[in-house]
């Protein structure tokens, strides 16, 4: 499903890439597949499963498939929210470990994703 955010994440991306700014491609890359990940189908909504000539197997073409669910826009921006702050966790854990080279690294993904989530949710 595309979302406002998603678009968002995507023109984002394609800016990142023309300008090779790899922190930026880094963050919007693993902001779009953490979409896609909640976006996976729910195994228990799968049909039983069938004895027969391939174990584990369904009777009908296509029977065994399962639709990947959809999330809104809120629930795109909630969930990167929650990256945000994990994120900026992380990083005050790396300069509480002396590593402010990955805390600031982590600070400037999280300041990527949050400027593409504020332009989403204008658009919305």
């Amino acid at each position: 499903m595309t979302t406002a955010v998603r678009d968002a994440l995507r023109r984002a991306l394609d800016t990142a890439l023309k300008d090779r700014d790899r922190t930026a491609m880094r963050a919007l890359r693993t902001a779009l597949a953490t979409l896609d990940n909640a976006e996976a189908a729910d195994p228990s909504a799968a049909p039983a499963v069938e004895s027969g000539a391939v174990a584990g197997g369904v009777a009908g073409l296509g029977a065994g498939e399962v639709s990947r669910r959809e999330l809104t826009d809120d629930a795109c921006r909630d969930l990167l929210l929650a990256e945000l702050a994990r994120w900026r966790a992380l990083a005050d854990d790396f300069d509480r470990a002396g590593r402010p080279a990955e805390a600031a690294e982590q600070r400037a993904q999280a300041d990527v994703i949050a400027t593409a989530i504020g332009t989403a949710t204008e658009l919305t």
